[in-house]
């Protein structure tokens, strides 16, 4: 397959373009990451997201520690080439590091952030820090 496809995409100065990885059943948003052009061509190939980890400076196949793969059903660019929305089927049903279904779980209500969902699993436990 030509990779013309990747040219596509907006990427900003850096190399990078965000990345909304979303329940395909449910329609839940369940996190946004980072990718560059090596992390989409990656997931494109492997049918799994695959991310560009800013905080480490290197790739980050979503689930490598945790068991939480996603796998994608479908890829998404919107109207101007610089988000990619991915449907995914989140393995495990735990897509935060805090051990939530979601990284959306706080909700403002009343001025203050509140916690909506509960840990699905203790991240320890996950980690094994």
């Amino acid at each position: 397959m030509s990779e013309s496809w990747l040219n596509k995409v907006n990427w900003s100065d850096d190399g990078l373009v965000p990345a909304i990885a979303q329940d395909a059943a449910s329609g839940r948003v369940l996190m946004v990451a980072w990718m560059d052009r090596e992390a989409l061509k990656r997931t494109v190939d492997t049918g799994e997201a695959i991310y560009w980890s800013r905080s480490r400076k290197k790739l980050w196949h979503k689930g490598e520690e945790s068991g939480h793969v996603q796998m994608v059903k479908e890829l998404r660019l919107d109207c101007d080439g610089d988000v990619i929305l991915m449907q995914v089927e989140q393995r495990g049903g735990i897509a935060c590091h805090t051990g939530r279904a979601s990284c959306f779980y706080s909700k403002l209500e009343n001025g203050e952030w509140k916690s909506t969902d509960a840990v699905l699993k203790n991240p320890d436990e996950i980690y094994n820090k």
